[in-house]
């Protein structure tokens, strides 16, 4: 039974991610103009180009505070035009420079990327973008993190383990992040000791929060979760085939922002807003919530928004038969709710 209701989940995440993406936000009310950079190359990691968009408003502002945003896909499929509608929107609607990323998947280079590569990925794209964003107009010191789903895990890891850098990544006694991208004369240890990674929020939204959970639930790493043929990989481990869940759980814990979370005693994190649809069988509201309880009850300031009546992936460009959701109508409401959180950041206490 629970077999067949995974791939239920499975099959409909195909028809998730394989949406068509027109342009919605055409038919939207106008707001300000930007300016764009697209396709501009931030690091390109054994020979593999990794690519992201930049958007700057026209609003006359000397500079603007950061979105740094990481789609969504089960970490095998998609890329960063999953997110582009999102990005002109806000772009279009707030005054926040928009840098959408891409990053690399499990099946890149042969099918042989382990999960903290990506999240070193994600890691090192928040490094170039505090030491190039002021080119674009973006303020370094006022940077907040974002993504859906997987994205959002990549979000959340940055928020979780930015501080936990070491250059010998995976490989050491201890399990460490070696941002993909470093600054020249930069290493791993000096970006943490200089609180490199450091982002003054987050937004998660139906974020994947407890990898190693999902991993022991057998659909993540299994030849039933059918993203691995969508993808025309063989199904493998998130770590590779000598690496698993119950010889090797320090690895899926390493990777779970559910795992990661400090008393703020011991590190204060910045303002998180998560959200998740009402009707999302696939991140379950509840689970968020908990992630949001145990935020709050380790003295970090952490928001819980429930979208009413919304399945997932309600953020992204293009809709869905199968879901039933709509750019505009189901999106919009959820970009409006994130800005919001970003204004009462960033601009709240200016006169």
């Amino acid at each position: 039974m629970i077999h067949r209701l995974l791939l239920l989940i499975l099959s409909s995440l195909i028809l998730v991610d394989c949406s068509t993406e027109p342009d919605e936000t055409d038919n939207l009310p106008e707001g300000h103009t930007y300016s764009i950079v697209q396709d501009l190359e931030w690091v390109r990691p054994g020979g593999h180009a990794l690519t992201m968009d930049i958007y700057t408003p026209e609003t006359n502002q000397e500079n603007y505070p950061v979105l740094v945003i990481f789609h969504g896909g089960g970490w095998l499929i998609n890329d960063k035009t999953t997110m582009t509608a999102m990005s002109e929107y806000i772009a279009t609607n707030s005054q926040y420079v928009i840098c959408n990323v891409n990053y690399r998947l499990l099946v890149d280079e042969e099918n042989t990327i382990t999960m903290n590569q990506i999240i070193e990925d994600a890691m090192g794209a928040v490094v170039w973008v505090k030491e190039n964003i002021a080119t674009y107009q973006g303020d370094p010191a006022k940077i907040m993190v974002t993504g859906d789903s997987a994205g959002g895990h990549l979000a959340a890891m940055i928020l979780l383990a930015g501080d936990q850098l070491e250059s010998d990544g995976f490989s050491g006694v201890s399990l460490g992040f070696k941002p993909t991208y470093l600054p020249a004369g930069e290493s791993a240890e000096s970006i943490a000791s200089t609180s490199g990674l450091d982002v003054q929020g987050a937004i998660l939204s139906y974020a994947a929060l407890d990898i190693a959970a999902a991993c022991r639930a057998g659909g993540l790493e299994s030849s039933s979760n059918i993203f691995w043929s969508l993808a025309g990989a063989r199904p493998r481990g998130i770590f590779g085939d000598s690496i698993n869940i119950d010889n090797d759980p320090q690895f899926y814990d390493a990777v779970s922002p559910q795992a990661l979370i400090p008393a703020s005693t011991e590190k204060l994190l910045p303002p998180v807003l998560c959200t998740v649809g009402s009707a999302d069988f696939l991140v379950p509201p509840s689970s968020v919530e908990a992630f949001v309880n145990l935020m709050t009850e380790n003295g970090h300031s952490a928001e819980f928004w429930i979208h009413e009546g919304r399945n997932h992936a309600f953020l992204d460009g293009g809709g869905n038969a199968f879901l039933g959701t709509e750019f505009e109508r189901d999106a919009i409401p959820a970009i409006t709710k994130m800005i919001s959180f970003m204004d009462e950041v960033f601009y709240s206490n200016q006169e």
